[in-house]
């Protein structure tokens, strides 16, 4: 367990699961490619993104997250501030963005940055919170649960201000939400009680990320919450009677202005 718990994590995360769906999908082969993942939370996304083919690179901002992804997939991890990189013009053929805009200050600084370090051609995937201000919203604020308990900037993106961000360096070709009120629901009560059961501690940069300690010093609980997880699921399959709204996440694809 010591060296999967991650991965473990990942298998009884319905979002994270439907987040890796969405981005695969949207990524496309990457067999003999140069890729680039930023933001990769504790390294699950890193890693199962490296299984696709092609050669990764993982950056994000703080120490504690970079050495989560670098214990996870190895080499090539770097951590970086958010604005400037360490990779020379021309070098990625794909980037995929996860959950990282809303924790930097200046988002078009960044955007930028990745224009000059991708090839020509070039497709880059981003994923971040669509901006709703909404009843769940609120109950998630009145939990505690808010964007500065996330490290966020932002509370997010609506498809028109991320079409924003990226004009005059990236044309985007698809836009779309996903994850809706139930696995949303899901997740609030999830990182409610992680949230009780770490306390709230020192976050960093990229707000609380769960390590293999929190995993060992809980497996009694990660085995009750593994027994119920059918449920879960079943749960948030209901997110498909909400057909009629957009989702709490945005995602996008867009290629290289160049």
């Amino acid at each position: 367990m010591a060296q999967n718990w991650p991965i473990a994590l990942y298998k009884r995360s319905v979002l994270k699961q439907r987040k890796l769906r969405e981005i695969t999908a949207l990524l496309g082969p990457t067999d003999g490619c140069c890729c680039l993942d930023v933001g990769g939370d504790n390294g699950v996304i890193s890693a199962l993104l490296r299984q696709r083919g092609g050669e990764w690179t993982s950056a994000d901002l703080d120490e504690r997250t970079v050495q989560a992804i670098a214990r996870l997939v190895g080499e090539r991890v770097y951590q970086i501030n958010g604005s400037a990189t360490p990779f020379p013009d021309d070098t990625f053929d794909r980037v995929v963005i996860v959950d990282f805009l809303e924790h930097i200050d200046d988002d078009r600084a960044f955007i930028v940055e990745l224009h000059r370090i991708m090839k020509p051609g070039g497709r880059l995937i981003v994923n971040v919170p669509h901006a709703k201000d909404n009843w769940l919203r609120r109950l998630r604020y009145a939990l505690g649960d808010t964007d500065e308990a996330h490290g966020h900037v932002r509370p997010g993106y609506t498809p028109e201000s991320l079409a924003a961000l990226l004009d005059g360096c990236f044309t985007v070709e698809v836009c779309r939400t996903y994850s809706k009120a139930f696995s949303e629901l899901i997740d609030t009560a999830i990182r409610f009680g992680v949230a009780r059961i770490k306390g709230r501690g020192e976050d960093g940069r990229k707000g609380q990320v769960v390590t293999g300690d929190d995993l060992g010093a809980n497996r009694a609980l990660f085995r009750l919450y593994s027994l119920v997880y059918p449920v879960v699921w079943l749960f948030a399959q209901l997110d498909r009677l909400l057909f009629f709204t957009s989702g709490y996440k945005l995602i996008a694809r867009a290629t290289v202005n160049k």
